[in-house]
């Protein structure tokens, strides 16, 4: 990351910006300048608020450029209505978590910014996020209100009873598919009825190595867990108190990823994901199902650029208890160090609002209907209807502080030497568990 080094460099950071002073001499004194020397330096007008008497609310995203374009614009009409407050959007695209702990060290970070599922709890621990959960309470606006949200998926924005964000987008995995590679084969497309066996009957069915056609794809996508959770089992308990990994349950729903990735009788080995892309053998039609997020683009990419395969979309197969599939969420939550945090809650809540009807899926039960669905992306018009059914199965995952530490052990110890033919799930689980549980809150 790159820091200012002299006076005037942080005094162009400062402008480019839009800092307060505050912020602007705060970040002096982290960046060892003078903060005496800076503060004469500094414009008096500096981080006023905005025209019309707007206070300015700075954002951090990761969205690059055409996401950050698309963003703007929804920002841009949630400016219009605002006669309080004014938006300023900051992408980060890369190292954007790296980025976001040192500005909130240096207390320099954004009022808002976006959170994906498994930080929140982390960050919320650690105090750098504003609790929202009363002002919730007593807010009548539609996205405000918690009750439309489902639960699941609002659960991702809490921790310890505590609300520390609005997620804006409730992504379930879906089952992508190549009608024309299911023709050929002579294989029936996917219905509601497709349990595991029919899957892998099928895969094993439109599997051609010579053709460089495989089934499916898996590469640690999509993520085991909704397997183990989909035969019954757990990675991390509801209350947070164990990873019972080691139970039947999770044992069968691991060995059956197992029998999955990588198994060139199935699915792309992983020499071949390698040389020529996890997705892109997808668009390029070498791959007859793929597990992806409701909001990708399969489903429609042939209408942006023909040379792209022309999938349909269907629910993922059921398992031995449950249909239950993944749902990748994100949040905006708010910098507990707000100068203005009731300015800057209003904000979130009304950008919240706007970004749910930007992206698909919106978390609220009141905007899952079709309708919203293709207005927010045309391209689903044809799955939405598919997409609202996977809805109800839909879940994230239990988030602990320690999130990322609990992600690597468990990668590490059990999920890589599983697909690499280094231990069966009955013999990792059992050693692998002590690990993640040292990690839970005490």
């Amino acid at each position: 990351m790159n820091h200012p080094h002299t006076i005037e460099e942080l005094l162009g950071e400062a402008k480019r910006l839009k800092l307060s002073r505050r912020s602007a001499l705060r970040r002096a004194v982290a960046l060892g300048l003078s903060a005496s020397a800076v503060g004469a330096a500094l414009p008096a007008t500096l981080g006023r608020t905005a025209a019309q008497g707007k206070t300015r609310i700075r954002l951090g995203t990761w969205a690059a450029v055409e996401e950050a374009t698309e963003l703007k614009g929804v920002i841009d009409k949630v400016n219009a209505e605002a006669t309080d407050f004014e938006i300023v959007s900051e992408p980060q695209p890369s190292d954007f978590y790296v980025k976001m702990q040192t500005t909130l060290a240096g207390g320099t970070a954004p009022e808002l910014f976006w959170l994906s599922q498994e930080y929140v709890a982390g960050f919320g621990a650690l105090g750098a996020l504003l609790d929202i959960t009363d002002r919730l309470a007593s807010d009548q606006t539609p996205a405000a209100k918690v009750d439309d949200y489902f639960p699941p998926i609002l659960d991702t924005a809490r921790y310890q009873g505590k609300t520390y964000g609005l997620p804006w987008i409730s992504q379930p995995v879906m089952l992508y598919y190549n009608p024309a590679l299911f023709q050929a084969a002579g294989v029936a497309e996917p219905d509601d009825t497709w349990t595991w066996d029919t899957f892998m009957s099928a895969a094993e069915q439109l599997t051609d190595p010579a053709a460089g056609v495989y089934g499916t794809s898996f590469n640690s996508w999509p993520p085991i867990h909704m397997f183990i959770w989909q035969a019954g089992g757990e990675t991390i308990s509801a209350d947070l108190t164990a990873s019972p990994i080691d139970t039947p349950e999770a044992i069968e729903g691991a060995s059956f990823y197992a029998n999955v990735v990588y198994n060139d009788a199935v699915s792309v080995p992983e020499a071949t994901i390698a040389d020529q892309g996890f997705g892109e053998m997808v668009k390029a039609g070498k791959v007859a199902m793929f597990y992806g997020g409701a909001s990708d683009d399969l489903d429609f990419a042939h209408t942006v650029d023909p040379k792209n395969a022309m999938m349909k979309v269907a629910l993922v197969p059921k398992g031995p208890q449950s249909r239950t599939t993944f749902a990748w969420t994100a949040s905006t939550v708010a910098n507990a160090k707000a100068a203005n945090p009731d300015i800057a809650y209003k904000a979130l809540v009304a950008l919240t609002e706007g970004i749910h009807h930007w992206k698909v899926v919106a978390p609220r039960q009141s905007l899952a209907n079709a309708e919203t669905i293709t207005a927010s992306v045309p391209g689903k018009a044809g799955s939405a209807e598919v997409i609202l059914k996977a809805l109800p199965d839909m879940r994230s995952f239990n988030v602990i502080p320690q999130q990322a530490e609990w992600d690597a052990t468990f990668l590490d110890e059990f999920q890589l030497p599983l697909f690499h033919d280094e231990g069966t799930a009955e013999e990792l689980a059992p050693e692998v568990r002590p690990l993640l549980e040292e990690l839970l809150p005490s």
